[in-house]
């Protein structure tokens, strides 16, 4: 299967809903939910971290990746971004048929 699950956490809803619509008019996504006020805890520059963050969750296919990748970071405000991606092993056979249809390998 080429279809992922990308994460993606931003500092406000706000971004989160201008990068996931532009993710999908730019077809590199089929799908934005955005999860609003998810609490974070990390390690950045030596210390640990709390922060409130709004999570985006894409579906999108593992051939589209580095596009997708690179189009976030152009828009996020974080130094280093959260874009991982992770595999859907199994899902619905006309849901991730959709996900295909919506996407496209022939973006700009």
């Amino acid at each position: 299967m080429d279809e992922i699950v990308v994460f993606i956490t931003t500092a406000t809803r706000k971004e989160a809903e201008k990068i996931g619509r532009l993710m999908v008019e730019k077809k590199l996504a089929a799908c934005a939910n955005i999860l609003p006020s998810v609490t974070s805890f990390f390690s950045w520059e030596g210390k640990v971290c709390r922060e409130e963050e709004t999570l985006i969750l894409l579906k999108s296919r593992a051939a589209l990746f580095e596009k997708l990748s690179h189009s976030v970071k152009q828009h996020h405000s974080y130094d280093v971004p959260e874009i991982i991606a992770l595999p859907i092993s199994a899902g619905s056979a006309d849901y991730l048929k959709w996900v295909r249809d919506n996407t496209s390998l022939e973006t700009e």
